[in-house]
This record gives C-alpha cells, sequence and structure tokens, in this order.
C-alpha cells in the first residue's frame, strides 16, 4: 500500500508536521529525506531495508560515497543531498554557540564539538578559541591522526591561538573506538598544552573527548 493510502497521522510528513520531528523513528526521517522508494517498497519500507544493510543510522550517514551509493535507492545526487543536510546542521550548532554571547551553554558545546568529531575514522584534535569574555572565535581541526592516535604540537596551537587573539581555549578530540575515555597520554598532552599557552596568559577551559559518550576533563577534575 503506497503510503499516501495510510492514515494520516502515520503518515511521515504529517506525523512530524503534527508531532514534532522527535516523534519519528529513524525509519521514517530517512523515508522523508529519501521522498521516494523503488518497486514494490515504499519510502518507509526502503529506509528500513537500508538501515537494516548499513546496521544502523549513524552507518550509513558515515558512509562513503561508494557505500553509499551501492544501496538500491541510493545514489550521487542523494549522496549529496545528504552531505548538505549534514553541513547545514553543523553550522547551525556553530550559530548557537557563537552569537556574540559567552559560551555558557556545556550541552551545546557538546553538540557541536561531537558534531564535528564524532563521524572521523581517525582521531582528530581540534580547538576552539574564545575571546576574554568567552565568546566563540573559531573552530579549528589542527591534528589529524590514526585509529588509536594523533600527534599534537604545542607550540602550533600557541601559535594559532595567539593569531586568533585568543584569550580562552577549549580543546577536543575523538576516539573513533567511540570509548570516551580519556587516555594517559590525553591528560599527559593537555597539561604540556595548558604549561606552554599559560606563557602567554591563554587559559584553558575545558578538554572534551569524542566518543560514544561525551567526557569533559573539567568535570573530572583533571584540568
Amino acid at each position: 500500500m503506497a503510503i499516501s493510502q495510510w492514515p494520516i497521522e502515520e503518515r511521515p510528513r504529517e506525523k512530524l508536521i503534527s508531532k514534532g520531528a522527535e516523534s519519528l523513528s529513524d525509519a521514517e526521517l530517512l523515508a522523508i529525506f529519501l521522498r521516494t522508494g523503488c518497486k514494490g517498497l515504499t519510502a518507509v519500507d526502503l529506509a528500513r531495508q537500508l538501515l537494516d544493510n548499513f546496521g544502523g543510522l549513524k552507518p550509513l550517514l558515515q558512509a562513503s560515497q561508494t557505500e553509499f551509493c551501492l544501496h538500491k535507492g541510493l545514489g550521487a545526487a542523494k549522496f549529496a543531498q545528504l552531505q548538505a543536510v549534514l553541513e547545514m546542521a553543523k553550522r547551525h550548532l556553530f550559530e548557537q554557540i557563537s552569537r556574540g554571547d559567552a559560551l555558557c551553554s556545556p550541552a551545546q558545546t557538546r553538540q557541536y564539538l561531537r558534531a564535528q568529531l564524532a563521524d572521523y575514522p581517525h582521531e582528530v584534535f581540534a580547538c576552539l578559541f574564545l575571546d576574554n569574555r568567552n565568546r566563540v572565535i573559531a573552530f579549528e581541526k589542527m591534528f589529524y591522526g590514526t585509529i588509536d592516535g594523533a600527534s599534537v604540537y604545542p607550540r602550533e596551537v600557541v601559535r594559532l591561538a595567539l593569531k586568533k587573539n585568543a584569550a580562552a581555549i577549549i580543546f577536543a578530540h575523538n576516539h573513533p573506538s567511540g570509548v570516551a575515555e580519556p587516555s594517559h597520554a590525553d591528560e599527559q598532552i593537555t597539561q604540556r598544552l595548558k604549561e606552554a599557552l599559560a606563557l602567554v596568559d591563554i587559559r584553558v577551559l575545558d578538554h572534551m573527548v569524542i566518543g560514544d559518550d561525551v567526557v569533559s576533563f573539567a568535570e573530572r577534575g583533571l584540568l
């Protein structure tokens, strides 16, 4: 049965409009993105099949273009649309934390950093640069590593912080394994960075480790 023949309250678009996006399942949200199904499958059926094939929504969103386009109902145009949606979401989150007000929402900061870093298959170390009122100046991905580590150079962090005229920094890096527990090496490099930046009067406010969860050094008392 075509979705247009379903009861109105069960149709994904109508359900989203009347009850909000959070009321939809992963398959229903994906069906709205797909717009149409294929022979013998409604958009919702196709969405369920794709989620099953990929192993969930996260692997689908992280898939390369080659992996993505191998599946029925998907192609280069859909891949481009998906990347545009993901990028808009990241930019929206950045706007939420950089409206000119002091950065005062740890939840929004975590959400933004997770959106930026969680999907990498290798470690990425990044810095969120803040002014003397803790307003966001810029976000920079500075160092790229392997699946279990990235080399971080304090001199380069100090150089860029001075160039940005930053007064404070929040560090962030991802753990591709999904386990966000800070390692001893994470603690060591954070201390080295903190000491280097203290020489030029730049404060380190936090270091967040991004995995399936987000762990804050500040909350753990590790700063």
